[in-house]
């Protein structure tokens, strides 16, 4: 460490270590608390936001490499004049897997890809299937791979890299720690860089490229905190939409606020369609007079190619995705286009018939709905395709150098360079004391509840709270002792 950088740990900052009297209120009696627990949440915490970042990096890679390692799967070798019947394909993709059961089919979105034919077997994991890519023009098969939803077996891992460390339900423990906190953090860190007095307006947004040590190392944690803040509180949120705990009160709330996203109902009503009863014993009278009730239903099925035809016909065009039906149920088409403009319509086939039963259209969710859909479409990079996971890979970099500078200036404020092995002073313990009354009772329920909306934020909480106050208890006993007897 330089003698410059030593002076500029030792010296007091004016515009940081000003001095505290009682009974102060505003910002000025805030601050010394929002320092104190930026501190401990940065220190504690930033080991997980730096490995959801690092995870989250990978994730946001994976789109344009899954494009590259499975380009023979996704992609046709010739764009030929005319597709085959969807059916054709669905049988190339049964003689191709004859131990799968197909549950579903994604024609091809564009001239030169590959539809998708999904199939279940057992054995595979939950969420698992198998999913075979057919040459829509030839029929050929192009390649079958394990999949999860729509990602390929690269994205698939990352995926759950990210959200669990690959460690199951226990391993989503962390990345809903790191969700929890990382909106406090960041909040709490853009308060204190406005709140801090400084020479230059510049400086609010620009780092301070004529300030050395550990005020340099500052100014590129404030301006970064601050052109990043927006989009780490958006990945907070839309990260914990779906974490274990805190997720499913979003989604309790999100249902009584009216905001539950509509499902189209594929669900057939009796004695009509191919539910409809029929055969020699319908209608026929039991010995005793009553009404024979046993009904025998229809097979009858229009087949794929005649329901996909009637779902364009009700508008349902786009990056289709065809469930096929069951007993009691029809075929279910629904747009899967998540980029902007969004396309999410679906219809509910009756497959006797071909009519529409049932249909969703995306203009008429809720609009919480609308907001909850786009959030998390954004969060893992679907939106605006390449530009939103170059942005996803940009907030991720931001994070592990936020927690580096953050390191880094807990280091150079070290009493001594010639204490190695020292550390960073903390901020004083009762801070909360100086907060008005006014100030402390709201900030105390905002806490209170924050901690029941996100189990794990309150839990960590209260365990940080718990070992500060053992440690002031120990300090206490350890000062007592030394002081010098009268």
């Amino acid at each position: 460490m330089s003698l410059n950088e030593v002076q500029d740990v030792r010296t007091p900052d004016p515009a940081t270590d000003l001095p505290r009297s009682p009974g102060e209120s505003g910002w000025a009696a805030l601050r010394p608390l929002l320092l104190r627990m930026h501190f401990y949440a940065g220190l504690l915490i930033a080991p997980l936001l730096f490995l959801s970042a690092t995870t989250g990096l990978l994730y946001a890679g994976s789109w344009q490499a899954e494009k590259i390692v499975y380009a023979e799967q996704l992609t046709v070798a010739h764009v030929g004049a005319r597709a085959l019947p969807l059916s054709a394909q669905v049988t190339a993709a049964k003689a191709a897997a004859p131990e799968g059961k197909v549950t579903a089919v994604w024609p091809a979105s564009k001239a030169d890809t590959t539809t998708r034919v999904i199939m279940q077997r057992p054995g595979l994991a939950q969420g698992e299937t198998i999913t075979v890519f057919v040459d829509p023009y030839t029929a050929g098969v192009r390649g079958r791979l394990t999949t999860v939803g729509d990602a390929l077996p690269l994205r698939a891992w990352l995926t759950e890299f990210h959200s669990s460390l690959q460690l199951s339900e226990f391993g989503r423990n962390y990345s809903e720690l790191a969700a929890s906190w990382l909106w406090i953090v960041a909040l709490g860190g853009l308060a204190l860089w406005i709140g801090r007095r400084r020479r230059r307006r510049a400086e609010l947004v620009l780092p301070d490229r004529a300030a050395t040590g550990r005020r340099r190392t500052l100014s590129w944690h404030g301006a970064v905190g601050l052109w990043s803040v927006t989009g780490l509180v958006a990945l907070s949120a839309t990260g914990l939409t779906w974490s274990k705990y805190a997720g499913e009160n979003i989604g309790q709330l999100k249902d009584r606020l009216g905001g539950a996203t509509p499902a189209v109902s594929a669900k057939l009503t009796p004695g009509t369609g191919s539910d409809a009863g029929g055969g020699e014993h319908a209608g026929h009278v039991m010995p005793d007079g009553s009404q024979m009730k046993t009904q025998m239903p229809r097979t009858a099925d229009i087949g794929i190619d005649r329901a996909v035809d009637a779902a364009r016909a009700a508008g349902v065009t786009e990056s289709l995705q065809v469930t096929l039906p069951i007993p009691g149920r029809g075929y279910v088409v629904q747009e899967q286009d998540k980029q902007a403009p969004v396309h999410l319509d679906a219809v509910a086939v009756d497959p006797a018939d071909g009519r529409v039963v049932d249909n969703v259209r995306f203009a008429d969710y809720p609009l919480l709905a609308k907001m909850t859909r786009f959030g998390t479409d954004l969060h893992m990079g679907r939106t605006f395709g390449l530009a939103n996971q170059i942005a996803l890979a940009a907030l991720a970099i931001a994070v592990m150098s936020l927690v580096f500078w953050g390191y880094r200036m807990w280091w150079l404020r070290r009493p001594t360079k010639d204490r190695t092995l020292s550390v960073g002073r903390v901020q004083p313990r009762g801070a909360w004391r100086k907060l008005p009354v006014t100030l402390l009772l709201p900030l105390a329920a905002l806490t209170a509840v924050a901690g029941w909306f996100a189990p794990l934020l309150g839990i960590s909480l209260a365990a940080f709270l718990v070992v500060d106050v053992l440690l002031g208890i120990a300090q206490s006993r350890g000062d007592a002792k030394t002081e010098p007897s009268p």
